[in-house]
């Protein structure tokens, strides 16, 4: 326990290869990426919860940190991250005393435009860090992004890879599959990643429907759909040391992306994403779309020189935003606070 204020933070990630295979099993290449959302915890005669980045201020919660009875629907869906993260850690663990929450998740968009970089699942992360320590909960990494994942879940009812959550939590440039601890990998030094803000993103809940619907009436089709991106995503994860390999790989992944895309009638990829896919392709470059798609930003990878200084001249004269991300950034950590160093 602590009678001090905390704050604790957690990344953004990127899906780079492996959406949608990922639900079946297959492996995915994310990394974390250095936009943090930010919760800070400080001691407090009663529960309170605050996210100025959802218009939400001090809202005063029961004395067990639960929802307001009488909460309308939409403070409701925008808290629901918190609320499974608090139902979890409570029965897994055990709440702090009461605790003024505030989370910060600014990072997470660009001249009010949603980046689609994970903010709920570096929530999660950051709130069960935050909350365990509070509670004086010494937690492993992999308790820790075991813990998080559930609670994710929870608020997804039940949906959801893990994947986003596991970069929030472990950091860096990893392999994920399925509920597994994630292996570590290392991005090639010849290899250059460019995020591209592709439009007003779509629900990924919608989107996984859409793609499960597909899958109930057409279960063959999908069947094969999704077997050809998860050959292509175990493919991927050893191919990061050879340049052309991997590009070949990522387009072919853009290319079973479409042929899901149109047996689910999803709206996974849409023309803006082939408009820059065609325009990436004539500089030897990859684009593809990222995690669920649908909009939000899209990924360029290209070989590092002048490949790379010609298709971000293309990209900015046809008015792509290139966004500027660090990428395999530290995954979750104490900031400040609880006699406890960042790491």
């Amino acid at each position: 326990m602590t009678d001090a204020s905390l704050t604790v933070s957690a990344p953004g990630k990127l899906f780079l290869i492996g959406e949608y295979a990922v639900l079946d099993g297959a492996p995915a290449l994310l990394t974390a990426v250095d936009r943090r959302v930010r919760v800070t915890l400080a001691p407090s005669a009663r529960w309170r919860i605050s996210a100025p980045n959802l218009g939400l201020e001090g809202i005063t919660l029961a004395a067990d940190a639960c929802l307001p009875a009488d909460i309308d629907d939409r403070t409701r869906t925008r808290l629901a991250v918190f609320d499974a993260v608090r139902a979890h850690v409570a029965e897994r663990i055990g709440l702090p005393g009461p605790q003024a929450v505030t989370i910060d998740s600014h990072d997470f968009a660009r001249d009010g435009h949603k980046l689609g970089l994970g903010s709920s699942a570096a929530v999660a992360a950051a709130l069960t860090r935050a909350l365990a320590h509070a509670a004086g909960a010494a937690l492993s990494t992999d308790a820790l992004a075991r813990l998080a994942i559930d609670a994710h879940r929870r608020a997804q009812n039940g949906a959801g890879s893990g994947g986003d959550v596991a970069a929030a939590v472990y950091g860096g440039l990893i392999s994920y599959t399925r509920d597994r601890p994630p292996t570590p990998l290392s991005w090639p030094a010849s290899l250059v990643l460019r995020i591209v803000i592709t439009g007003t993103g779509a629900r990924t809940a919608d989107l996984v429907a859409r793609v499960r619907a597909y899958a109930q009436h057409d279960p063959d089709a999908h069947a094969a759909d999704i077997a050809r991106l998860s050959t292509l995503a175990d493919e991927a994860q050893h191919a990061l040391a050879q340049d052309a390999r991997f590009l070949r790989l990522a387009e072919a992944y853009h290319q079973a992306l479409l042929a899901l895309d149109h047996g689910a009638d999803a709206g996974i990829v849409g023309s803006h994403h082939e408009t820059l896919h065609a325009l990436a392709a004539r500089y030897n470059a990859v684009f593809k779309t990222s995690g669920a798609g649908g909009g939000d930003v899209g990924l360029v990878f290209v070989r590092r020189g002048e490949d790379d200084r010609r298709v971000r001249q293309a990209l900015a004269a046809a008015g792509a935003q290139i966004v500027p991300l660090a990428f395999g950034a530290p995954g979750v950590r104490v900031e400040t606070g609880a006699d406890d160093a960042p790491r």
